[in-house]
């Protein structure tokens, strides 16, 4: 079953579009990142569904109900959806059991049911303990507990997630990450998740939307879309991949604007004409054939080593095993898996 159908949303601030005719279906139970660069439109796209911003145009269902399109605007606190910000969003005037209990509250429901419900919620969250605790007393991570705590109270149809982990260290990051995909489990709530962080995405996500400019680039599930990238913007965003622009032909691959060739493999080898070709770092060997490059960098990963060669003004990146090399040194690296987007035809003049 659909949960949440957006159909061909615009939005623009002032003259400057933000929104592009954007569709997308997130069926139940499941949660979908929206996953780009800042300014790419996935935060106006998740304030439009949840009614903080109106679309220019287009349709949004949410369970099968219009809640905004032409004539029909459902206002915020009727479309059933519970909201995590980046910001906590905590009132710090209150305790922890009376943030949770707002959403409660304002429906006026007996206070034996508020309590339970709390400290449930409080339960899903492990902070049963904190529950008289003032926010100056919480950390960041467990303040954003309390955000997720209160938007679940309520039991909404939709979670919706707007960058909830970018204010918190990478260890407190990591833990809530884990905590988000423990209740998804627990309770089969249908999330929309935003974040710009890949790492984030392809870790909780069914599937994930990749937003550039305005639009959904790809949207496939985080395996599909790491492995089977269907444009260099998605290559590059999800998995850093290294992206050059250049010709392909007689089994090699000449980047624009510098005398560098990289041999092709050999299911590539074929190909020719103008195109983008695509490589992840991982699939990239140092060893005794293929270009030669001055390294620039060798960084240290523990269980690998990430080397960085100039090709122009940008960088190879190769991920692969430590070895000894200094900078400045000429290696040979070899290309042993790649993609080949070829070049756009452009249209007729006149």
């Amino acid at each position: 079953m659909v949960a949440i159908a957006l159909e061909g949303l615009f939005k623009s601030f002032g003259a400057t579009p933000v929104v592009r005719g954007l569709s997308l279906e997130v069926r139940e139970g499941e949660l979908v990142s929206l996953l780009g660069p800042s300014g790419c439109g996935k935060t106006t796209t998740l304030r439009m569904l949840a009614g903080l911003e109106h679309p220019d145009s287009g349709v949004i269902r949410i369970g099968g109900e219009t809640v905004a399109g032409p004539d029909v605007l459902v206002p915020p606190e009727r479309r059933g959806l519970g909201m995590v910000f980046q910001s906590y969003a905590v009132w710090p005037h209150r305790s922890v059991e009376a943030n949770v209990a707002y959403p409660l509250s304002l429906r006026r429901l007996p206070k034996a049911e508020v309590s339970e419900r709390v400290r449930e919620a409080l339960r899903w969250v492990r902070l049963e303990s904190f529950a008289s605790r003032m926010p100056h007393e919480l950390s960041g991570g467990q303040l954003q507990r309390v955000s997720l705590a209160r938007a679940l109270v309520s039991s909404p149809r939709v979670l919706l997630l707007d960058e909830p982990l970018s204010n918190l260290d990478a260890a407190l990051r990591e833990e809530l990450r884990a905590e988000i995909a423990a209740l998804r489990a627990r309770l089969g709530t249908t999330m929309v998740f935003v974040t710009h962080d890949q790492a984030e995405a392809l870790a909780l996500s069914d599937r994930i939307a990749v937003m550039n400019r305005g639009v959904i680039e790809q949207v496939d599930t985080p395996e599909r879309l790491y492995r089977e990238p269907s444009t260099p913007f998605v290559a590059a965003f999800v998995g850093g991949a290294n992206v050059f622009t250049g010709e392909a032909r007689s089994g090699m691959f000449h980047c624009d604007g510098r005398d560098i060739r990289f041999p092709l493999p050999e299911d590539l080898s074929a190909s020719t004409g103008p195109a983008t070709l695509v490589v992840r770092p991982e699939d990239v060997e140092i060893g005794t054939e293929g270009a030669s490059l001055p390294l620039s960098a060798r960084l240290f990963l523990g269980h690998a080593a990430e080397y960085r060669f100039p090709v122009g003004d940008t960088l190879l990146r190769v991920i692969g095993p430590p070895i000894e090399a200094r900078a400045g040194q000429l290696l040979q690296v070899r290309i042993r898996k790649a993609k080949l987007f070829p070049a756009p035809v452009a249209a007729p003049s006149g």
